[in-house]
């Protein structure tokens, strides 16, 4: 039982960290908009870089790729609640605990899914993010890519208490 509480654990952190997110999102939207309109603008990339023809410009392109962005975090929060509920509910039984595994799995997935592909592989060489000293996410993707992956692996280790 300890290795599952354990494992409900990390699921709910990862939900209360993406709550967070949204919620920083949501009530700061302005400064955080900033950062995606400077990445797709690629406007503190190097300067003259050949890659200047992938720029986005449009404010109405920054706000649907900033909403998408805020709404895949918010399933994901919300998928990872969701799994911390149906993992605490079948915490008794190791083998229903199995089974109430999705949801968690789904929004961890989700998670690394948003900040690999949305941030690293889209952000930093799409729009050549790792050139701005300035709107560089890279860093701080690639530390939640890790815990959510870390926690991902974890959850999905056989239960064998």
């Amino acid at each position: 039982m300890p290795i599952r509480i354990s494992k409900i654990t990390f699921v709910a952190a990862i939900a209360l960290f993406l709550t967070l997110v949204v919620f920083n999102n949501v009530t700061d939207y302005w400064s955080n908009f900033k950062f995606v309109k400077h990445v797709l603008s690629m406007d503190t990339t190097f300067p003259e870089n050949s890659g200047m023809w992938r720029a986005m410009t449009s404010p109405t392109v920054h706000h649907i790729f900033y909403i998408g962005i805020i709404l895949a975090e918010a399933l994901a929060a919300y998928l990872c609640w969701k799994g911390t509920v149906c993992l605490f509910q079948s915490r008794q039984d190791i083998t229903l605990f199995k089974t109430k595994k999705g949801p968690a799995v789904y929004g961890l997935t989700l998670a690394v899914l948003i900040w690999f592909v949305g941030f690293i592989a889209i952000g930093g060489e799409w729009f050549l993010m790792w050139q701005s000293q300035t709107w560089n996410g890279i860093s701080a993707a690639f530390r939640i890519v890790t815990i959510c992956g870390i926690a991902l692996l974890y959850l999905l280790m056989p239960d064998g208490e």
